[in-house]
């Protein structure tokens, strides 16, 4: 999951739009990109190369993978990878559209980012990003295509400028000494609500813009629209007051029985966390399914805490890496995406010890060894096999969290 801070996210969107005249003028001619079909050449071209990974650095299981994979990339390859360690991804995306508007199309500064949604619109809207790539990758064949999220980013197909790196999905959980057995939780987010109000204080989300607290307000938001559809489209004046009116409705039901009293929402997920291992709260969620075995095992939890989903669905993503149009070192670049999607790098990602993020890969398409070696990862006394964490509820059109975000803090951000 990329974190994208309110405030980045404007000043991207600003510069994005700003850029906008200005490339209606002619650009300057480029040099070809690398054709990935010709992968001999591909990795020829990267040998030498420094490849600058701008990349969420927020936390250090995933610093210590990004470390392994520099290090097997630089072994194999002759690839050396620089982490650019990111709190926000639109500073990215606004750094590229700055070397555009100052004409720099080539010898960029950002060879790789790690993206989706909104930051992955507006680079592809505004050409921003490299010739289509992923698709012609020799680890694609091991991709898992039947999943749509993964060629398709928050309703906007990708057209191959996005390599898949790992999945997400909404998962809830409680501490069953306190809370009751698991098979008694809430089914949907009506069935929250109904328990929200029997147990009154002990639930809460974090305030949005924080990504976990905007991922449950897309949860209610699905659940409850007349007609989930539209969300599949861009939001509009016309559409935007009845699709979200039972959203409002809901949360207005709610917040009287949430922690506080609603007068006050946990910062992000960390925050979160510790209410419940604290015992102020009695219910809380993630957006990977290995985060409760995770915090069990790093005794922030209680080792009664267990894992359930909503059977009708929850949210589920991918997130990405891309390689911006003025990257300095695509070929580089190229292979590091390849790597990322190998069974090796996902096999050791999806393990809990290293990372636990869920794979992009299709388990039919692996060699009988790698799936015996993912079948064989201990996830966690917490965490749900991937058979039972239930349909993947598609993200609506990124336009849709810009107005909603805006309304929550206008309805209840004080």
């Amino acid at each position: 999951m990329v974190r994208v801070g309110k405030n980045a996210r404007l000043v991207a969107r600003q510069c994005v739009a700003a850029l906008a005249t200005a490339l209606l003028l002619a650009a300057p001619v480029r040099a070809a990109d690398p054709d990935p079909s010709d992968w001999p050449a591909v990795l020829d071209a990267a040998k030498g190369q420094t490849v600058y990974f701008n990349a969420w650095g927020g936390s250090q299981n995933i610093n210590d993978y990004i470390g392994w994979v520099a290090e097997t990339v630089k072994d194999r390859f002759g690839v050396t990878l620089q982490h650019v360690k990111l709190d926000d991804t639109a500073n990215a995306v606004a750094a590229v559209v700055a070397e555009k508007a100052a004409g720099k199309d080539t010898g960029g500064s950002v060879d790789l980012v790690w993206i989706n949604g909104e930051n992955f619109v507006s680079m592809q809207a505004e050409g921003l990003l490299a010739e289509g790539f992923a698709t012609a990758l020799p680890n694609w064949t091991f991709v898992d295509t039947d999943n749509p999220s993964v060629t398709i980013d928050f309703t906007v197909p990708t057209e191959g400028q996005e390599s898949p790196w790992g999945g997400a999905k909404m998962v809830f959980f409680a501490d069953t000494a306190r809370s009751g057995a698991i098979a008694d939780m809430p089914q949907d987010t009506d069935a929250l609500l109904e328990w929200a109000k029997a147990h009154p204080g002990q639930f809460s989300y974090p305030t949005p813009p924080d990504f976990i607290g905007s991922s449950f307000l897309k949860q209610v938001l699905i659940e409850q629209a007349p007609d989930a559809s539209v969300l599949q489209e861009a939001a509009t004046d016309a559409n935007f007051a009845e699709t979200t009116a039972p959203l409002w409705a809901w949360l207005d039901a709610i917040r009287p029985v949430l922690w506080r009293e609603g007068r006050d929402y946990p910062q992000n997920y960390p925050a979160m966390k510790q209410l419940l291992g604290d015992g102020e709260l009695g219910i809380i969620f993630a957006f990977n399914p290995s985060e409760a075995s995770a915090g069990i095992a790093a005794g922030e939890l209680p080792d009664t805490v267990r894992s359930f989903i909503f059977p009708g669905g929850t949210l589920g993503n991918t997130h990405f890496v891309a390689i911006p149009y003025n990257s300095s070192a695509k070929a580089g670049a190229m292979v590091v995406a390849d790597f990322l999607i190998s069974p090796e790098a996902q096999l050791r990602k999806e393990d809990p010890a290293y990372w636990g993020d869920p794979t992009v890969l299709a388990m039919d398409r692996l060699d009988a060894a790698d799936r015996e070696a993912f079948a064989a990862i201990d996830r966690g006394v917490a965490t749900l096999p991937p058979s039972e964490l239930g349909p993947v509820l598609p993200e609506p059109h990124a336009s849709w969290m810009t107005r909603i975000e805006d309304e929550w803090k206008r309805r209840y951000g004080g």
